[in-house]
């Protein structure tokens, strides 16, 4: 049944006022107009809310009731609107923020600063995602922005390149290549490996060494969900893991941290999906490439490492 929102209003006004002539005044249209919508109105419900004489106006029994109910109705319209326009205004003024453990590492600070300071009325909604999830929340779409680390299934999703960590593998204490200084992919094929708990196929296979092995399946003996379990698991000898340059700052007892010195590096990049683009999102990553190119000191740290340092930064 197709009923106006203006039609209702109409008829409140009469129903209010008792006459059309003022119910007119007050609306500011024509009492000709007034009247032919609250016909209108009646015709559609099949319904007679008003008796008319020539000096009278009068709600019907059914009118009366229809006005009770339409007061709370538009009332809880009206609610509905404000809520809404509510939830969209907050919508604007909010940005979700993705990443997993680490996000852009000492680089997340000062991109966060800056947006801050560029954006003092917008609030970041930082969400941390686990292995299980290696786009951060770009795949779902539940993010804005991500901070990211590639490679991961990334169909329909941009990248700016912030830096790029070396590798290094997570060793048990005793294992035979634990004192060593580095060690090459190669040397690393017959271990037991521990992978990630996701079904990106992409993230598995860079993670596993899959291009070293002629075809052959890593052998995966267990799979974990964070860094932390990751750690665990090796200092009880479950497997070694390969990661990256920035696990040497959570120092774990019975594990050994190697670097990997014949794999391209892990890239951290600002990650966003092109059909969710906003000005907002161009904002952030302007930011971002902007505070990149403006800290080369902390980029040079991050991509070229002390492995002697095992301080953790305060903020991580």
């Amino acid at each position: 049944m197709e009923v106006h929102t203006r039609q209702l209003q109409y008829f409140i006004a009469v129903a209010e006022e008792l006459s059309f002539t003022r119910a007119a005044q007050r609306l500011h249209v024509s009492q000709q107009g007034l009247s032919t919508q609250i016909k209108q109105l009646e015709h559609t419900m099949n319904v007679v809310l008003f008796s008319r004489t020539t000096r009278l106006v009068e709600l019907t029994a059914a009118g009366t009731v229809f006005l009770q109910d339409l007061r709370g109705a538009l009332t809880s319209l009206d609610a509905a609107v404000d809520r809404a326009r509510s939830v969209h205004r907050g919508e604007q003024d909010r940005l979700v923020l993705g990443a997993l453990e680490g996000a852009a590492l000492t680089l997340t600070e000062p991109i966060l600063d800056a947006f801050r300071k560029r954006h003092p009325g917008i609030s970041v909604e930082l969400r941390h995602f686990t292995y299980e999830d290696p786009s951060a929340g770009l795949t779902t779409g539940s993010v804005d922005v991500a901070f990211t680390r590639r490679p991961f299934l990334d169909d329909g999703v941009r990248f700016e390149l912030l830096f790029a960590e070396p590798l290094i593998v997570l060793l048990p204490a005793g294992h035979r290549l634990a004192n060593r200084t580095a060690v090459q992919a190669r040397e690393l094929l017959d271990e037991p490996i521990l992978g990630a708990k996701t079904t990106d196929p992409v993230w598995n296979a860079f993670w596993e060494l899959a291009d070293h092995r002629d075809g052959r399946p890593a052998p995966v003996v267990s799979r974990s969900n964070s860094l932390l379990e990751e750690l665990h698991k090796v200092a009880t000898g479950v497997g070694v893991v390969l990661s990256v340059a920035c696990a040497r700052w959570i120092p774990f007892p019975g594990v050994r941290m190697v670097p990997v010195v014949d794999l391209p590096p892990n890239e951290v990049a600002v990650g966003w999906r092109v059909a969710q683009e906003s000005a907002l999102v161009r904002s952030f990553v302007g930011v971002a490439r902007t505070t990149r190119d403006a800290h080369p000191e902390l980029i040079a740290q991050l991509q070229k490492p002390d492995f002697a340092d095992c301080t953790v930064p305060p903020h991580l």
